[in-house]
């Protein structure tokens, strides 16, 4: 997690620098939040960033689904937006008794229906507590990144130039 919130911080100063515009939502226990609603403050960005817990239960598909929300209400102009996801892909958690991968797979392919760019960053590897290695790799974060037509990359990546070339690569060019 302190990878990923790293190369995080890195796309907030270069969204800074492009006067970009950041939103952050978070998913565990039951639902998703919006820790952050659209701003140009990398200074706030980073301090939600920071206070982020860890663990408990995923609600992958509530988390995709606020995001691309937050997406829809933000996007005019001129501004280009982008999906941003660090997950290992397990769901376990969705509404209405519904599997929670599957749930996580149909939220993915409404953002591709949406024509929204997205990245995968595929955390799985890494325990969520104490930064070990997992045990069991499902390899879930692929197919998510599939249904949602995002560009993939895994916990290996994790840098943040490397993590700021895939976000660059993946914006739609004006």
């Amino acid at each position: 997690m302190a990878a990923a919130k790293g190369a995080v911080l890195a796309l907030l100063m270069d969204a800074y620098q492009r006067r970009d515009r950041v939103a952050l939502v978070t998913f565990r226990g039951d639902a998703a939040d919006i820790a952050l609603r659209p701003t140009g403050s990398t200074e706030v960005a980073q301090a939600r960033l920071s206070d982020l817990p860890v663990g408990g239960r995923t609600p992958l598909a509530s988390g995709i689904d606020m995001a691309l929300g937050v997406v829809r209400a933000a996007t005019h102009g001129a501004y280009r937006p982008l999906l941003v996801v660090v997950s290992d892909g397990r769901a376990t958690a969705a509404q209405g008794g519904v599997d929670p991968v599957q749930a996580s797979l149909l939220a993915a392919e409404a953002v591709r229906r949406q024509g929204v760019s997205a990245v995968v960053v595929d955390a799985e590897g890494i325990s969520s507590t104490d930064g070990s290695p997992a045990g069991v790799r499902l390899g879930l974060a692929r197919p998510l990144a599939e249904a949602m037509g995002a560009r993939y990359l895994t916990v290996d990546d994790l840098s943040a130039e490397v993590i700021t070339d895939a976000v660059r690569s993946a914006l739609p060019a004006f």
